[in-house]
């Protein structure tokens, strides 16, 4: 099992593995200098030198170079200062050329020799033309990449309905799937005004509750299902997960919550003994005889009607035939 060291390059971002190599020492919350695939990134520590399996690693696990320095601080911040003077130049071209895009960050490489932009569009875009005055501005290697609506609201941030930054932009790394099935089993109103967050998409947050509602849902009975409470008999009229408990009507027109221990307490035990169970119908009556159905009152219900057999349909002969049969 390899040795590693768990590295966060932003914000939001996926966690990367890195060999620590001849570097002691590295704790959560460190800076260090890592060797990736686009060059030389300035990453956070967020998980200390510990072991995995070989099967969380995907590709050649690359090393860590250093720890880093305040110069390696000052060098990052010159990035970003320079990440947003590009931007504003790129947006003007991008205005000049009247093409359908939409550019929503541009960043950096730690070591300068790459920059990228990411926009948003509805369609593909030819930006060829945009690539090549790109590159005699900035005199560097440009690349530009496409992304999703809710990509777009993790890079520029916000504030979602609960009053909080957006979890996508702050802790969230990898988006999983939410559908309206999930806001149907927890109540709320299929409205996607209500139900829908800064990027237009179903809320995120529909995914965290949604284990919560279908394990107390599987234990709560449905809606008009008739069960048996400490108060008595009644009907099912309303569920509340939250408080895991259920409205339920009596007989008598009387409405009272339950909750699902008092609902769990009032079932019949599988250690019940036979003697207090009610009988059955065919253990209390014996097997029926010819008189005694001779003498049992008709029923009111309509009469069984008895299935006739199907008719068997003879084989019909040809005139032909039958008259090659006289014949004979």
């Amino acid at each position: 099992m390899p040795l590693v060291v768990g590295v966060r390059f932003k914000a939001g971002g996926k966690l990367y593995y890195f060999d620590p190599g001849g570097i002691e020492g590295l704790e959560v919350g460190d800076w260090a200098v890592v060797k990736t695939a686009r060059g030389c990134e300035l990453g956070e520590v967020i998980l200390g030198p510990r072991e995995v399996s070989d099967d969380e690693i995907t590709g050649k696990l690359q090393p860590v170079q250093r720890r880093a320095t305040a110069a390696d601080a000052m060098q990052k911040q010159r990035c970003e200062l320079r990440a947003k003077e590009a931007l504003k130049r790129c947006r003007e071209k991008v205005a000049e050329s009247g093409l359908p895009m939409k550019i929503v960050r541009a960043e950096y490489s730690f070591d300068g020799k790459r920059l990228v932009f990411f926009f948003s569009a509805e369609n593909r875009v030819d930006f060829r033309n945009l690539v090549k005055d790109l590159a005699k501005i900035f005199r560097t290697r440009i690349e530009l990449r496409q992304i999703g609506v809710r990509d777009e609201a993790r890079l520029l941030g916000g504030v979602g309905r609960c009053g909080r930054p957006l979890c996508c932009s702050s802790w969230l790394t990898d988006f999983s799937p939410v559908s309206i099935k999930m806001a149907k089993q927890q109540g709320l109103p299929l409205n996607p005004m209500e139900i829908s967050g800064l990027c237009g998409r179903l809320l995120c947050c529909l995914a965290y509750e949604h284990p919560f509602y279908q394990r107390i849902k599987a234990k709560l009975p449905k809606k008009n299902k008739k069960v048996s409470t400490p108060h008595g008999t009644g009907i099912v009229r309303a569920v509340n997960v939250l408080r895991e408990s259920v409205t339920v009507e009596l007989h008598d027109d009387v409405i009272v919550e339950v909750t699902l221990e008092e609902l769990e307490g009032s079932k019949p035990k599988d250690g019940t003994p036979e003697e207090t169970k009610a009988p059955r119908e065919h253990e209390t009556r014996g097997p029926d005889t010819k008189r005694e159905r001779q003498q049992r009152p008709p029923s009111s219900g309509k009469p069984k009607r008895r299935k006739r057999r199907p008719r068997r349909r003879r084989s019909r002969k040809t005139n032909g035939a039958s008259a090659g049969k006289q014949k004979e």
